[in-house]
């Protein structure tokens, strides 16, 4: 038996248990892996609301840095006492578990359990988003909304460290000098300027090659505008609200693009998993990206 923590009916904090849990033996295919370090994302608390749709009984948490302590019969690839990551699937917030092999990816020496476990999911959606939804490449102008934020933060150093313009959306002072730290060129404070105006004004009214937006109803309309001739506007959050509908009409004066990407559906092939991975532990151990102020809980201590 190993402890972790489950819901048995959706709600607040208090529906959080802490209870003993069996761990079987891994199967075909499978693995047993003791957690070093579990992340906590937003996407948790959704699943523990009710947001999202799950069974119930369930375990939250979709990633982790672990050591494998068993491998299914037959299995190759693998074998006890290998460093691993995983971004889902649902059930860390337990001391050890049982997963598909395919699932893990390998730790190499220059990434740690603590920064494994804090960057699989955003530093994977920052990869999916500048490097594969939409390009970035030297010269471009991006425009970063909620770019304090976990995924914001990383698109800011990043963006950066590819030769882009980057432009940084915030809420707040204090999250402005956050940005500024980590590289961006330009910060716009959402409550002191008009962010479509300021837009303009920074690139001359060009626009810029690309809008990633986490905030959703409160700035999708906006974002639209800040784009220049066949720019695309990427949509990978919502924390405003879902956004109002809009009319593909209004994409053909600038030829625009728009489109709302999941990370899943871009690793969801071995090969695709593993070279997202490779190219965020390779930006992680340059330097490129860091991982301060991301939220961990390592297991031995395991306490929410």
């Amino acid at each position: 038996m190993v402890k972790g923590i489950i819901v048995h009916e959706v709600g607040g904090p208090e529906v959080l248990k802490w209870e003993n849990i069996e761990v079987k033996e891994p199967g075909e295919g499978e693995v047993k892996i003791r957690h070093m370090a579990v992340g906590i994302n937003f996407v948790d608390v959704n699943y523990r609301k009710g947001l999202y749709s799950t069974k119930t009984p369930f375990i939250p948490g979709v990633e982790a840095a672990a050591v494998v302590t068993a491998v299914g019969p037959g299995l190759t690839g693998l074998q006890v006492g290998d460093r691993v990551a995983y971004a889902g699937p649902q059930g860390a917030y337990v001391e050890e578990r049982i997963i598909s092999a395919d699932k893990l990816v390998p730790l190499p020496n220059s990434v740690g359990d603590v920064v494994a476990a804090s960057i699989m999911i955003k530093g994977m959606t920052a990869q999916m988003l500048l490097r594969r939804v939409f390009k970035v490449k030297k010269g471009h102008k991006i425009f970063v909304h909620a770019a304090a934020g976990g995924v914001g933060s990383l698109l800011v150093q990043w963006g950066r460290s590819l030769g882009a313009t980057v432009i940084a959306a915030v809420c707040n002072e204090e999250k402005a000098v956050q940005a500024k730290e980590d590289g961006a060129d330009h910060v716009i404070t959402y409550s002191q300027e008009n962010f479509v105006d300021r837009v303009k004004e920074i690139t001359e009214g060009a626009g810029v090659e690309v809008v990633y937006d986490a905030v959703g109803k409160d700035t999708l309309k906006g974002s639209l505008n800040c784009l220049g001739l066949r720019g695309c506007l990427v949509s990978y959050g919502q924390a405003s609200g879902a956004p109002d509908p809009i009319p593909v009409s209004v994409l053909q004066p600038k030829s625009l693009f728009l489109t709302r990407p999941s990370l899943f559906h871009y690793i969801g092939t071995r090969d695709e998993l593993l070279e997202t991975a490779r190219e965020l532990f390779a930006a992680v151990a340059t330097g490129n990206v860091g991982w301060e102020g991301m939220m961990i809980c390592q297991s031995k201590h395991f306490t929410w």
